[in-house]
């Protein structure tokens, strides 16, 4: 019963990396990251507006934490967010960190959500001082903390498509060790 985590900042790539993770190993897929999404559209807010109230309401991210805590334990499963490798550090079978230069990522954003790279940099950079204050204060978990990670993948460096490749041949080593050591 897998369980992979991938974290990294906002545009870094990590849920195109976690669906075809997934996917290769017919696992379930978790995102906090539509979680949040799902959550700011309900409220009506963007995602800069959402992560304000959401320091205001720290319940909101226990919450959002605590399913993918249940999915971790179940097995079988991809979790796509920012904390995944923190709370499954002792249960991870590979715990990926994706990175990227900001410029690269607020590009990404910016195609992805279709808004001006000033709009995308401004919600980004917002969204992650939000998080980064909400992390410490509630759990004291430093992101900039490396320590905790099997492999870091600097994404801009590559094309998504050997991202994907280098995050699935990494897990497949991995089950290939955990079966060898159970023989």
């Amino acid at each position: 019963m897998p369980i992979f985590s991938i974290s990294g900042e906002h545009g870094v790539g990590k849920s195109a990396c976690a669906k075809a993770l997934a996917e290769f190993f017919s696992l379930e897929y978790v995102s906090s990251g539509m979680i949040f999404r799902k959550m700011a559209k309900e409220h009506n807010m963007t995602l800069a507006e959402f992560s304000d109230y959401v320091e205001k309401h720290p319940e909101i991210d226990k919450m959002i934490d605590d399913r993918l805590i249940e999915y971790a334990k179940k097995g079988n499963v991809v979790l796509d967010a920012r904390l995944s490798c923190w709370f499954t550090k002792d249960i991870a079978d590979l715990k990926i960190l994706l990175t990227a230069k900001m410029e690269t990522r607020v590009q990404r954003i910016s195609k992805r959500d279709n808004v001006t790279y000033e709009e995308a940099y401004l919600e980004t950079t917002s969204r992650e001082n939000s998080e980064r204050f909400r992390f410490k204060k509630l759990y004291n978990i430093n992101v900039d903390d490396l320590s905790i990670y099997d492999i870091i993948i600097r994404t801009d460096n590559f094309s998504l498509e050997s991202v994907q490749k280098m995050v699935i041949t990494a897990a497949k080593e991995v089950l290939k060790s955990k079966r060898k050591t159970k023989q």
